[in-house]
């Protein structure tokens, strides 16, 4: 595991005078612009749990990409500006050419044209949650939802995701589909948020969710596990499934500054069973207090673990190297290691 700190700084003064009295007013102003939930069960199409509410997810990755095209804005990519990079430095050292790949991110289409520059790639299209959301890049585009992939069977050479699988409300049943539209020999390639992603954020809510109500309802969105997803790729199908975790820290003047840095992502909270209760200002700055107790260096920043789990499978095929029948091998591990095979439980002398 690579772990590192990024000295990420965050001047307040120069966007917000009172970033306290602006998140307020930016929380409040997203709650008069967002819908309703459009969910009417617990569970969605193919019977898993629904977790995310998508449309409000849409709604705030909408909102957060027009605040981005404003001058003096905050920018919150570097996130995916970091990964999507890393995903491409692995592509490029794949020793293949693609003839037709698909992004799956969901961004506004940089992941996608990223990709499509490699040399490794031919032809790129991505996958868009939304009409405007297709509209957002110059990059061809395909209506359609991760979990219900808009391609054929064994259409794709190549399909990419970064930072999107995280949001989906079926995981394994997103990999299966994926892995059913590659063709024998595809790569399936990305990165997803990790479950230590937001740790300190995640502890200090449900503090100040224990003081102010007796009781925690969820504000930060339960990532996966790496070994978990290592097993979810082996169950969906894919052959020579490599996960890797990259964990990295970077500091804040302050949660109110974090939590700008997580609406410019669009990353704010869409769990179906979030609370209705409006987050007051006293509640915030709580929080924030509990925050700069719990998780702050010595000069007074506090601390936000990213967690980032890269990942990539291939669609089985004959072409692939295999593990051997047990039993079949020719050559003896003692013989190659040159030592003395002893029984178990034999104590040597």
């Amino acid at each position: 595991m690579r772990k590192f700190t990024i000295g990420v700084q965050r001047t307040m003064a120069a966007v917000y005078e009172d970033p306290k009295a602006r998140y307020i007013a930016a929380q409040r102003s997203a709650k008069r612009q967002e819908t309703p939930l459009s969910i009417n069960s617990a569970t969605s199409e193919s019977g898993a749990p629904t977790i995310f509410d998508t449309v409000l997810l849409q709604q705030r990755k909408r909102r957060a990409w027009q605040a981005s095209q404003k001058p003096d804005t905050r920018d919150g990519s570097f996130l995916l500006d970091r990964t999507m990079q890393d995903v491409r430095e692995r592509l490029d050292t794949v020793e293949r050419t693609f003839d037709l790949a698909l992004d799956i991110s969901d961004d506004d289409g940089r992941v996608a044209q990223l990709m499509a520059a490699s040399p490794r790639v031919v032809a790129m299209t991505r996958l868009a949650g939304s009409v405007d959301h297709s509209e957002k890049s110059d990059m061809p585009a395909v209506i359609g939802q991760q979990e219900r992939l808009p391609a054929g069977s064994h259409s794709l050479n190549l399909v990419t995701s970064v930072l999107g699988l995280q949001w989906a409300n079926d995981v394994p049943g997103a990999l299966v589909q994926i892995r059913k539209a590659l063709k024998p020999d595809g790569l399936f390639l990305g990165a997803l948020v990790g479950g230590d992603t937001l740790r300190e954020l995640r502890d200090v809510l449900a503090r100040e969710d224990e003081e102010a109500t007796g009781g925690a309802s969820p504000k930060v969105a339960p990532f996966v596990d790496v070994r978990d997803f290592g097993s979810l790729l082996q169950r969906a199908g894919f052959a020579l499934p490599v996960t890797d975790v990259d964990s990295f820290t970077v500091r804040y003047g302050n949660l109110f500054v974090l939590m700008a840095d997580l609406r410019a992502m669009g990353a704010t909270n869409v769990l179906v069973n979030r609370s209705r209760r409006p987050w007051t200002k006293a509640r915030a700055v709580r929080a924030a207090e509990l925050y700069a107790t719990h998780h702050a260096d010595p000069d007074g920043r506090i601390r936000a673990t990213f967690q980032v789990i890269s990942f990539s499978g291939w669609a089985p095929s004959d072409v692939q190297q295999k593990p051997l029948r047990p039993g079949s091998a020719r050559t003896r591990l003692a013989d190659a290691l040159g030592t003395q095979e002893r029984p178990t439980g034999e104590k040597p002398t």
